[in-house]
């Protein structure tokens, strides 16, 4: 089984919207069982609120099912049982790695890493250039961030397939 933990600043927005954007996805392709799919936060800031309004919205309007859930903070032990940790932008990245250590560091990625080359063009780092997920509860965007969600779920998927 594939263990996918999807990470953002507050585990309210981002990654939530991932990780119920995954399940669905997965469930279509009737590869379920094949993956635990999980969320978290960097941050303690949001710890035990249910996802944010706006992400609860935009599932319902995009016909994704969710669940009523309570943001966690990821720890080292999280980092050590999952595959992949995945990040939504490199600041999540970078309280990855902080978390996690040695642990975390062979399987952190970008969530856009899988999406199609469109949306790989960003800032230049150490992980190469790709576009970072904005934070809908700043931009108010839930939008834009379920596209980009979308499409790095879809690659996400995509990868898994091959």
């Amino acid at each position: 089984m594939t263990k996918i933990m999807f990470v953002c600043h507050g585990n309210i927005c981002r990654s939530t919207m991932a990780e119920f954007v995954m399940k669905e996805l997965v469930r279509k392709a009737g590869m379920a069982d094949r993956f635990l799919i999980d969320s978290s936060a960097t941050s303690r800031e949001e710890i035990g609120n249910d996802t944010h309004y706006g992400t609860k919205q935009k599932l319902r309007e995009m016909g994704i099912p969710f669940e009523r859930r309570a943001a966690t903070q990821l720890t080292k032990s999280d980092c050590e049982d999952y595959d992949y940790i995945i990040g939504m932008d490199y600041a999540n990245i970078r309280n990855i790695l902080r978390i996690g250590g040695e642990a975390a560091q062979d399987k952190v990625h970008l969530l856009l890493e899988f999406a199609p080359p469109s949306y790989k063009g960003g800032v230049s780092t150490m992980y190469g250039s790709i576009k970072e997920i904005d934070d809908p509860w700043y931009t108010g965007n839930f939008d834009a961030t379920y596209n980009d969600v979308f499409a790095g779920c879809q690659g996400l998927l995509a990868h898994f397939q091959q």
